[in-house]
């Protein structure tokens, strides 16, 4: 079973699950084994789940419902990072959503940017500052799992933002595109040394944003 089988579930279904010995079933063993190390989770509905690893063959297995664990959690909002259009007679597929990840000390400027972009078609997904320590169910938060590409809003503070080299991380460790938005002469970091780059730090943001519009639709 995969996250997104997990998502459309309905955890009230599973409110009964064991708090002491919690059984998961495992893809390798193929069979129900007692789980080691279990975790409280939340998949991107806010459904919560359990996440721990096989007591027998040590792989990652799931297991869906509430426990004792989850009542000290608050509960997640929906995570809906993509609209998703429906056309006549069947689901169309959600459009491609951009990550637009910077510091929050160049908010206001990634909020012009991403407003600029979902104007010209490119759905965006801003990256949030509130701190949550949400235990997701695919370790990081589902936008960056689901958004295809980024726009890193480069700066000498975004450089040090742990939650911006995270994310880049992320996006490097799994192959997806990443654009440079350089804000402010700043040293490149070496993941993102032969990314595509657009400068923003003159009076031609009209010019720079065509090009980055042209690079994220090509």
């Amino acid at each position: 079973m995969t996250n997104d089988d997990f998502d459309e579930l309905d955890d009230d279904v599973f409110d009964d699950a064991d708090e002491l010995i919690i059984e998961a079933y495992c893809m390798s063993c193929r069979q129900t084994t007692p789980m080691d190390d279990p975790e409280p989770i939340w998949t991107r509905l806010g459904t919560p789940g359990t996440r721990g690893t096989c007591s027998v063959c040590g792989t990652v297995v799931f297991r869906m419902g509430k426990t004792a664990a989850h009542e000290a959690l608050k509960r997640p909002e929906r995570v809906q990072v993509a609209d998703t259009p429906r056309g006549k007679g069947h689901r169309k597929a959600p459009a491609a959503v951009t990550y637009v990840n910077y510091s929050v000390s160049d908010a206001e400027f990634a909020e012009i940017l991403a407003e600029d972009l979902n104007r010209t078609g490119i759905q965006t997904w801003l990256a949030s500052h509130a701190v949550e320590n949400v235990p997701w169910a695919t370790g990081v938060h589902p936008a960056l799992v689901e958004c295809k590409n980024m726009v890193v809003v480069l700066t000498p503070l975004a450089i040090k933002a742990t939650n911006v080299s995270e994310a880049i991380r992320f996006f490097v460790e799994h192959h997806k595109p990443i654009v440079i938005a350089a804000l402010q002469p700043t040293e490149i970091p070496d993941d993102l040394r032969r990314k595509p780059r657009f400068d923003f730090s003159g009076d031609n943001y009209k010019q720079q944003l065509r090009e980055l519009v042209q690079a994220l639709t090509d």
